[in-house]
């Protein structure tokens, strides 16, 4: 594989601006996984972390922000979601272990699939070896229940770190969203952002996808974040 930096530009994949770890308001219980994946991302710290949390629990925005924060410090990273792995290739791994930082999200999606699981087990392998990069992979369950059959993998996955993402209390969802959108230059309520919470899924993914059409409709219209503006512009 080249060394040439990737940039995501080998997928169809974007990484979105906004998700650093500046823009993720950290759930109580969450900080020492935060340290840890800024230090692996910094180049320094573990060379493994294995993250795991429900689906749309913010994992996703944390790989991001690692994969930025490694660029910050112009540290190389890569970035690849294994939930496309039935429309790529296995050889995609190979040569990953030259990046300073390897972002493997949802892991759990290729449990199962023995030709994934031992590229992913060499991956491992060539990361440990080398000890000059840091590989962070996500998934929804633990190593042990996120349906793994090679047993080496299940072994390599336990040598690095292991972090189970705290889920938020409505306070701190509420506190995430009034800091995406004060970086957004939006204000938003507390009587709006209980109003979402109560009314919408209560999961960030979701809520700062309505926080994102309701701030270009604001934009649209030039009106501030009111209930009856939002009742109005998500027809609730």
């Amino acid at each position: 594989m080249t060394q040439q930096p990737p940039l995501q530009l080998s997928l169809p994949v974007h990484l979105p601006d906004d998700e650093t770890f500046a823009s993720y308001y950290p759930a109580a219980g969450n900080d020492e996984l935060i340290g840890a994946l800024k230090s692996a991302a910094g180049g320094e710290g573990n060379h493994a972390i294995y993250l795991w949390g429900p689906i749309k629990s913010g994992r996703t925005h944390l790989m991001h922000a690692a994969c930025a924060h490694a660029n910050e410090v112009e540290r190389r990273s890569f970035y690849i979601p294994l939930g496309i792995h039935a429309s790529i290739s296995t050889a995609l791994l190979e040569g990953l272990e030259q990046f300073d930082l390897i972002c493997i999200d949802d892991v759990d999606a290729v449990a199962g699939h023995p030709l994934w699981e031992e590229a992913i087990f060499d991956l491992y392998n060539r990361v440990l070896e080398q000890k000059r990069g840091s590989l962070i992979v996500s998934a929804s369950a633990s190593p042990m229940e996120a349906g793994f059959g090679l047993p080496d993998l299940l072994s390599r996955m336990h040598w690095g770190l292991t972090y189970q993402l705290q889920p938020m209390m409505d306070d701190e969802k509420l506190a995430a969203l009034q800091r995406r959108s004060a970086m957004r230059g939006l204000q938003l309520p507390e009587d709006v952002g209980r109003f979402l919470l109560n009314r919408m899924a209560r999961d960030l993914r979701t809520l700062f996808d309505v926080l994102d059409r309701l701030d270009k409709a604001s934009m649209v219209h030039q009106r501030k974040l009111t209930i009856p503006f939002v009742k109005e512009m998500l027809r609730l």
